[in-house]
């Protein structure tokens, strides 16, 4: 399995609309095939980074939903609304903590 850490800095009064963006791309991964979880971590020092973390079944798997039509739609607009690039990193994964681990 792969995390795909990625940080947005959304301009400055647009910070609910990218993250209703964020969101709206969430749940269109949440139907791919090789989705796992994805969480939203907003900066406590920064309210305009919103970043994600999302794990994926493999590398080949997260490249096929980068390129797909679902991704495009889900992400219309998503340009106007960033201060600057976003960032993203990956990573593999090596274990998982429940609840209590």
């Amino acid at each position: 399995m792969i995390g795909v850490l990625t940080h947005h800095w959304a301009k400055d009064g647009r910070v609910e609309e990218a993250r209703a963006l964020l969101e709206r791309n969430g749940r269109a991964q949440s139907r791919a095939p090789g989705f796992v979880s994805r969480h939203e971590l907003v900066s406590l020092s920064d309210s305009s980074k919103i970043s994600s973390l999302v794990v994926w079944e493999s590398a080949d798997i997260y490249d096929r939903w980068k390129v797909s039509h679902e991704r495009v739609v889900a992400m219309a607009g998503a340009v106007e609304l960033w201060e600057r690039q976003p960032e993203s990193e990956r990573f593999t994964v090596s274990g998982r903590l429940g609840a209590g681990g």
